[in-house]
């Protein structure tokens, strides 16, 4: 779910339409399959800043949700308003506050790296050296996490929860059928192929993305994005012609991982405005959404679960009876949803150029690491179609902010 992504919560506090514009609903792909999908539900919130113009995240919710998230998250920020309205603070707390405003942006950022590139190797060890081939059960497992962590921490008053109600689950429906059958093609394909080509084949997600803003928003993109997508076409090509491990059942998952996870950032648009008026305070925090999307998504995978037979498996498997294999598989969900609070808390630190950025340069460590820790074999024109892909990746990125 990533808090999901929870992909995210409580955002910038003045932050004008272009820059959420820029910012986009592509930037799923950033962290592979059931991690973008997390930190990805921010896009709806970041759809909300741009009909309100520049006010910012925060302020699209209550004031009292408003107050309780500065007051929790950002207490740095309480030093640099005293100082500017001419209260008292002591040269010591300046220094302190001084020095954590420029600390803050490298520790969040390193946060979500790290939660990022977690959370993928986890799920690629809980798959692959585990040899677990029930996929929709461990995400079963991992949403049922995040429901109960999310629900536990409304009810402590830590974040603010939306009350829910039988119409606004009615209009999410349709958006938790996509985000659950996103999550489950992600594993899959996680499964099949290494993690490094997996984060090059989701470049397709930004194309996908682009051409259904521009057939179903009228959305027109700029030269220089349309030239990283045909640079990104080529090295998903090329980096599947000489993939050495090229497994045509992976690359089908991750093909069907590109198009529901770019139907997701679509319809997540059109359904925000819809549920946002169903809800009391008449908007719809990112917090909310995690605990939609991944309470929701629990019938659905329980019945996949049952239709798929997977149950049968979780009965006779003994993967299950190793500690070491729930430990991986809970470290994986907890990082999951660590990746919604950390990418809100650096996209808060920096910008939404920062951010997107460092979302597209986070896939080389993640594609390194993955080489590395799973010993893939690489032909020299398969490693330079990675690296193409990811130069293509990062130019995508620096273009939708030009």
């Amino acid at each position: 779910m990533q808090l999901s992504g929870m992909s995210s919560d409580f955002k910038l506090d003045a932050i004008n339409r272009h820059s959420y514009e820029d910012r986009e609903i592509s930037h799923l792909d950033g962290e592979v399959g059931s991690s973008g999908a997390r930190s990805n539900l921010g896009f709806g919130m970041l759809d909300d800043a741009e009909k309100q113009g520049l006010r910012s995240i925060n302020g699209a919710m209550s004031n009292k949700e408003h107050r309780s998230i500065n007051v929790r998250f950002f207490r740095g920020n309480h030093a640099a308003i005293s100082e500017s309205i001419g209260l008292p603070i002591h040269d010591g707390a300046k220094r302190e506050n001084g020095s954590a405003r420029r600390s803050g942006p490298l520790v969040s950022g390193t946060a979500y790296c790290i939660s990022s590139c977690s959370m993928i190797l986890l799920n690629k060890i809980a798959l692959s050296s585990y040899g677990f081939t029930a996929e929709i059960s461990l995400v079963f497992y991992q949403n049922l996490i995040s429901s109960v962590i999310v629900a536990v921490l409304g009810l402590c008053g830590v974040v603010s929860v939306e009350r829910l109600n039988w119409k606004l689950i009615r209009v999410w429906i349709p958006v938790n059928i996509i985000f659950i059958g996103m999550l489950v093609s992600s594993m899959y394909s996680l499964r099949y192929i290494n993690i490094a080509m997996v984060t090059i084949l989701k470049n397709v997600t930004n194309i996908m993305t682009a051409i259904g803003e521009l057939y179903i928003y009228r959305k027109h993109q700029n030269q220089k994005v349309w030239i990283a997508m045909f640079l990104m076409i080529i090295s998903a090509i090329s980096g599947g012609i000489t993939d050495l491990s090229f497994d045509s059942v992976g690359y089908a998952w991750q093909f069907l991982n590109c198009i529901l996870t770019a139907s997701y950032s679509l319809t997540l648009r059109r359904m925000m405005d819809k549920a946002k008026l169903l809800t009391r305070s008449g908007s719809l925090n990112e917090v909310s959404m995690v605990l939609l999307n991944n309470l929701l998504s629990l019938p659905f995978a329980f019945f996949l679960i049952l239709l798929f037979g997977e149950w049968q498996y979780i009965e006779n498997t003994d993967i299950i009876r190793m500690p070491m294999f729930w430990v991986v598989a809970t470290a994986s969900g907890l990082f999951g949803l660590a990746i919604s609070f950390t990418s809100v808390w650096f996209l808060h630190q920096t910008g939404p150029t920062t951010y997107s950025l460092v979302g597209s340069l986070n896939k080389i460590p993640i594609s390194i690491a993955g080489l590395l820790v799973f010993k893939v074999s690489l032909s020299v024109s398969n490693f330079f179609s990675i690296l193409f892909g990811l130069f293509a990746g990062i130019f995508f990125a620096r273009a939708k902010m030009s």
